[in-house]
C-alpha cells in the first residue's frame, strides 16, 4: 500500500490563473480514461439552494454528530445526512439544522465536463477539483520512472490545504506524486519538481499529506 504527497506549484487570487495554470499540467499526464471530481462545503441554507439550482446533478451531504445514528437502518437516516442529488434537498429550513456545511459533490465525472460550471458557482465557499487517473511520464533524466496511481492534480479553491478547513483569498494547484520516505526524506521530491517545470511552474511549498 502507498500513500500520495501533493506540492503546491501555484498560487493566485486570479481563478482564471489558477484554473489555466492546472489544466496546462494536467494536459501533461492526461490521458483518455481521466476524470475529474469536484467538492464545496456550503455554509449556509441560502448556499445550498443557489448551487443546487445551478448544479441539479450534484449530490448534497449534511453533517452528522458523532454515533448520532447508531443503530438506526440507513432507509431511515434523513437523506440529506446519507446524500441526496439537489432534486432532492429538503425544502425546510429546519432539515438543515444541526447539518452545516453541506458538502457538495459531483464525483469521477469526464475531464472537460464540470470544471467551469463548477467554478461559476463556487463563489467564496471552499471547495477542490481534483483530476484523476493521469499518468506521469518517466523522467530519466532526473532518475525516475513515472507512475499514475497518484498521479493527480488538485485546484484547491478559496483554500491552500487539502483538508479544506481553512479559508484563503487565493487558489492553489496541487502535483501529487507517490509518497517515498527514506531516513525521514521524500526521496521523489525531486521528481514533483521535474513535473512542474513541464507545464512552466514551481514548487513554491513543502508537500501536503492526508
Amino acid at each position: 500500500m502507498s500513500n500520495d504527497i501533493a506540492y503546491p506549484v501555484f498560487r493566485t487570487p486570479d481563478l482564471t490563473l489558477a484554473m489555466s495554470a492546472a489544466r496546462r499540467l494536467m494536459d501533461f499526464g492526461r490521458r483518455e480514461y481521466s476524470e475529474v471530481s469536484v467538492s464545496a462545503e456550503l455554509r449556509s441554507v441560502a448556499e445550498v439552494r443557489r448551487v443546487a439550482y445551478e448544479l441539479p446533478g450534484a449530490w448534497f451531504r449534511g453533517q452528522e454528530e458523532f454515533g448520532e445514528f447508531d443503530g438506526v437502518p440507513f432507509e431511515d437516516q434523513p437523506a440529506l445526512v446519507v446524500g441526496v442529488q439537489a432534486p432532492g434537498l429538503p425544502t425546510d429550513p429546519s432539515a438543515y439544522e444541526g447539518r452545516l456545511p453541506v458538502e457538495c459533490s459531483l464525483l469521477d465525472q469526464p475531464v472537460g465536463s464540470i470544471e467551469d460550471a463548477f467554478t461559476a458557482v463556487t463563489g467564496p465557499n471552499i471547495g477542490e477539483i481534483r483530476w484523476a487517473s493521469l499518468c506521469w511520464p518517466d523522467a530519466p533524466e532526473a532518475g525516475f520512472g513515472g507512475e499514475s496511481k497518484h498521479a493527480e492534480v488538485t485546484l484547491l479553491l478559496n483554500t491552500r490545504t487539502r483538508d479544506l478547513d481553512e479559508p484563503a483569498n487565493d487558489h492553489t494547484v496541487l502535483v501529487h506524486i507517490r509518497s517515498a520516505i527514506v531516513s525521514g526524506r521524500q526521496t521523489r521530491e525531486p521528481y514533483a519538481h521535474w513535473l512542474a517545470e513541464q507545464a512552466g511552474l514551481t514548487i513554491i511549498g513543502p508537500g501536503q499529506r492526508l
